[in-house]
């Protein structure tokens, strides 16, 4: 099992998924982008600015914070941190993007949906992940991937670091700090 991905590999990984993009979506209707926080938001960005680069105009982004929707928030201990979440259009009849760093359980993809909906009903949402690490505990699958992470033991964390909210750009396969 490969337990490191370097810039090099991410920007790949990011560049197939632009591809993929574009054979999923008209560059020439509009399209929301939004991405789940911290790094779905960053990946969210990124990917807006490489589509709109490819011709896609009629871009929306937005961001979306899940904390007070997750199924876990009695763990995450008395005071959860929640940030804003900004989705600043009207997503009724749109075409949606969903975006998030690694899919693995699904739960923090159910926990998007479900806050999605508070903003209107969209035409369709897609999912797109960097990185798609298996061990589903729900019946949700990406649309879109970049990278598909192979036997990770569940005891491994996938850590996704981006340049800007971690300075560098890397995947890394590591054990979980116990």
């Amino acid at each position: 099992m490969r337990t490191q991905y370097d810039a090099d590999d991410v920007k790949r990984a990011i560049a197939a998924l632009v591809d993929q993009i574009a054979v999923t979506f008209s560059h020439d209707k509009p399209l929301g982008i939004i991405g789940i926080r911290t790094r779905g938001e960053v990946l969210a960005q990124r990917l807006t600015q490489l589509l709109k680069a490819r011709g896609f105009a009629r871009i929306e982004r937005g961001t979306l914070d899940i904390t007070l929707y997750r199924d876990d928030l009695s763990e995450i201990g008395p005071k959860p941190l929640v940030r804003p979440t900004a989705v600043d259009f009207d997503l009724a009849g749109m075409p949606i993007l969903l975006v998030d760093d690694v899919l693995f359980t699904g739960r923090s993809i159910r926990a998007a949906l479900t806050a999605l909906a508070d903003f209107g009903r969209p035409a369709v949402i897609r999912l797109l992940v960097l990185a798609d690490r298996g061990g589903r505990e729900l019946p949700i699958q990406a649309d879109l991937v970049g990278l598909t992470l192979k036997d990770v033991p569940r005891e491994h964390r996938v850590n996704v670091r981006l340049k800007e909210t971690d300075q560098v750009d890397e995947i890394v396969v590591e054990p979980r700090n116990t």
